[in-house]
């Protein structure tokens, strides 16, 4: 008998560390499960800004659409698909659709004949005897242009855009920042 007990306990050894391993694994899946969710989060957030900030730079006259749909081309092979057999799959894939959906309605593109952000911002800005902070200048757009989607973070970045070249001017007031429509003598002649 004492030549089978060793065997046992080799066996028991073996076993809970196969059982150690096992459980080990299940939380390293559990753990890159959740990661993958939140990369695939992050990943719809930074594409929709892409699509933002694209037909932002089509409105003020920038490089055309091509450049940006070859680069969204690109980045689709590197989508990495949602673990097998989780539920975490049918939770990550139906937020990500709804994150695309969400963005999608709060996007009113530009139609023919309508002025763009930069115009609409200098022309608001031209009419104020004070300067005004990009969420005041994006509420007034929203109210005076229902129809156009007025989201802070477009005005704001039209309003450096405006700033970049030489069309407005920024002040700081402590952590606030404020615009304003640059003097007619400190405007650069050839806009």
């Amino acid at each position: 008998m004492s030549g089978n007990l060793p065997v046992q306990s080799v066996t028991a050894d073996y076993a809970q560390r196969v059982a150690d391993d096992l459980a080990a694994n299940r939380s390293e899946q559990e753990r890159v499960r959740s990661e993958l969710a939140r990369l695939q989060d992050e990943l719809v957030r930074l594409e929709d800004s892409e699509q933002v900030l694209t037909k932002m730079q089509e409105g003020l006259g920038g490089t055309p659409k091509k450049q940006g749909a070859k680069q969204r081309k690109g980045s689709k092979g590197a989508v990495v698909p949602a673990a097998r057999g989780s539920n975490s799959k049918t939770a990550a894939g139906k937020s990500a659709a709804a994150g695309r959906k969400a963005s999608k309605k709060t996007v009113s593109p530009k139609k023919a004949g309508e002025p763009t952000w930069l115009e609409l911002t200098t022309a608001y800005l031209g009419g104020q005897s004070e300067p005004r902070s990009a969420a005041e200048v994006a509420a007034s757009l929203s109210e005076a242009h229902p129809e156009r989607a007025a989201q802070v973070t477009v005005v704001r970045n039209t309003l450096e855009l405006g700033v970049a070249q030489g069309l407005l001017e920024r002040s700081k007031q402590g952590r606030s920042v404020f615009y304003s429509l640059t003097s007619p003598a400190s405007a650069p002649s050839g806009s």
